[in-house]
């Protein structure tokens, strides 16, 4: 008879998880003193939030007191579409083409909590998709899903980088996995070579300062630092260049959650239908999509600055 972690993980599978991990909710101290080391560096940049109560951020208990044990998963979001290289437009991060992750993870999330604590009613939990203080990708690896890639971004051998991490917290004791995946980056630098800020300034480390996925995301300053706009390659809301060039993204393979694809079949943008959108506009266009995150004013300031720019990056 299956335990009940394997009966979990068959129901997340049903759901449309790929992977499913189960591990108990033992601090995270390795984890929990690099990220020390980084938010000393400075490299979180004004992601003040990232400094805020770090110790929750390792230990999982003091977010939901009494949590006995971590349930995480992995879902695809990849889809058979190409960005579009044209000067005119601003490409948009693969993450982003479609629905909100938020949203569609947590709701699988809470399917899978449900059917938890229909089958054990002792159970009561907590669901978690990356604005909970949880380090995600740390327990990702540490349940098994795979390694942390010299990008930072989560590796998984079956298919790739280009998934969403959430996580289920519990009050109730599963079995737990024990198993965890060997790092296959070796000598690889493909990621750091490619990225055009050098965001990446040593394996495993990136300074956030320097990244145009948080330049054009979360920054909020009404220009762009220079030594970023001016190496923007085409990048309007984020930037995919560290886990394009990844060679385990060779595995990637097509996911079957619809609601990922790209809205209006469109990967980038037209750069002046963005900087003339109204208010109104942008809510309509952008409504449960994570877009939303940089703001109208932040989407016009990095369109502005595309526009300011050839494809060379010479001004």
């Amino acid at each position: 008879m299956p335990t009940f972690s394997e009966r979990i993980k068959q129901q997340a599978a049903k759901i449309g998880f790929q992977k499913v991990g189960v591990v108990a909710t033992e601090p995270l101290l390795d984890e929990g003193a690099r990220l020390k080391d980084w938010l000393e560096r400075g490299f979180h940049g004004e992601m003040a939030w990232m400094a805020r109560e770090p110790e929750k951020r390792s230990d999982p208990r003091l977010l939901l007191p009494g949590a006995k044990s971590v349930i995480v998963v992995a879902l695809n979001y990849f889809t058979n579409h190409s960005h579009e290289e044209n000067p005119e437009k601003g490409k948009i991060s693969r993450y982003a083409w479609g629905d909100d992750y938020h949203d569609v993870v947590r709701q699988k999330l809470n399917k899978l909590l449900d059917w938890i604590k229909a089958e054990n009613p002792n159970a009561d939990g907590k669901t978690c998709v990356d604005t909970a203080p949880m380090m995600d990708k740390a327990w990702a690896v540490r349940a098994g899903l795979g390694w942390l890639g010299k990008h930072t971004n989560l590796i998984t051998t079956e298919i790739g980088s280009w998934i969403f991490i959430g996580s289920i917290l519990l009050n109730i004791d599963l079995e737990y996995d024990t198993d965890t995946v060997e790092d296959h980056c070796g000598t690889c630098t493909a990621c750091l070579d490619a990225c055009p800020t050098g965001a990446i300034v040593e394996p495993y480390v990136v300074d956030s300062r320097k990244c145009i996925s948080y330049a054009t995301i979360e920054l909020r300053a009404e220009t762009l630092p220079n030594d970023i706009a001016e190496r923007l390659n085409g990048w309007l809301y984020g930037c995919d260049i560290c886990q394009d060039v990844c060679p385990w993204n060779r595995f990637e393979t097509k996911t079957d959650e619809s609601r990922f694809e790209p809205r209006k079949n469109e990967t980038s943008l037209v750069l002046k239908t963005v900087e003339q959108m109204t208010h109104d506009e942008y809510v309509e266009r952008f409504r449960r999509s994570a877009i939303k995150r940089t703001k109208l004013g932040g989407l016009k300031r990095n369109a502005r600055h595309l526009n300011e720019i050839n494809p060379s990056g010479d001004v």
